[in-house]
């Protein structure tokens, strides 16, 4: 195992803050059906890195890269966040254990980066943690606008 430079921890300190602060900033505001969509579809265009023959991973990989990311990882994130109806409006309701998985989950791609960077290519590296977090937003977000169509109709 390789552990992960000081810049390389330090970069996913700054990008753990701004997803937890990008997380507070939007539980305070409303739901609606375009900020559960967006955020998965504005993900979606990473696929084109796939374009680029360095990136390229066999499809088992990706396939489980994806669904360790749909079924393992967005677990903890659909049992620590729920949708409620508040008046007219839709919110988000977290538990308090939320950011604890958002931390442990910050741990787990930095150690296993420190692993998959002995054996892969930095660049495979990357689309193998790309496709994991696609499966484990996709999920999430899913789930999301499923509760929402249930709580407006």
């Amino acid at each position: 195992m390789v552990f992960p430079t000081g810049s390389a921890v330090a970069g996913s300190i700054v990008g753990l803050l701004a997803v937890m602060a990008w997380r507070i900033r939007e539980a305070r505001g409303a739901v609606s059906i375009k900020k559960i969509v967006i955020p998965p579809l504005g993900m979606a265009t990473g696929f084109c890195m796939f374009a680029v023959p360095a990136f390229r991973v066999p499809w088992t990989w990706a396939g489980i890269a994806f669904l360790i990311g749909a079924v393992g990882l967005a677990y903890p994130l659909l049992l620590t966040s729920r949708l409620v109806r508040q008046g007219d409006v839709i919110m988000m309701q977290r538990s308090n254990a939320f950011f604890t998985v958002i931390l442990a989950l910050a741990a787990i791609r930095l150690l296993a980066r420190g692993y998959l960077d002995t054996l892969l290519s930095v660049q495979q590296t990357a689309a193998l943690f790309y496709l994991l977090a696609f499966g484990m937003i996709l999920r999430w977000r899913t789930r999301m606008f499923l509760e929402y169509w249930k709580l407006t109709s």
